[in-house]
């Protein structure tokens, strides 16, 4: 397996050869974390749209994170649907934190101190991007 220098895109590599599927493990912690999203996925077809959005949310982050090639600025257009759903931008941003969180834990021993210090950076960098009104 040829691994990324990009140290966000390499924790995503690592928990790929470790896990085929982050869905449930996300969304778990997610409603753990955030019981307010319980209700926020409690339709039929509910698992696809969490798949989805998981999908589309890894995207654009390996290219904020990355060469910003225009993936990341589906972050913006989500902001301003979150925003029509209720979503507070705080609970918006929380995600990323989520996925963050997901990944350090699967990974375990092989989260460096690159990878954190990377996400770290990150989360800051998303929520002031977030934060400007789309």
């Amino acid at each position: 397996m040829n691994i990324s220098s990009n140290p966000i895109e390499r924790s995503f590599e690592l928990a790929a050869s470790r896990c085929a599927d982050l869905t449930p493990l996300v969304y778990q912690r997610l409603s753990e974390e955030h019981p307010e999203t319980r209700t926020m996925f409690c339709s039929q077809g509910s698992e696809l749209v969490k798949g989805s959005m998981l999908a589309l949310t890894i995207e654009a982050i390996l290219d904020f994170a990355g060469e910003r090639r225009g993936h990341f600025r589906l972050i913006a257009c989500e902001v301003a649907s979150h925003d029509g759903y209720g979503t507070s931008r705080e609970l918006f941003i929380a995600f990323f934190a989520i996925i963050r969180d997901t990944l350090r834990d699967l990974l375990g021993e092989e989260w460096s101190p690159d990878i954190a210090q990377a996400w770290d950076q990150f989360l800051i960098e998303i929520e002031a991007f977030a934060a400007i009104p789309a």
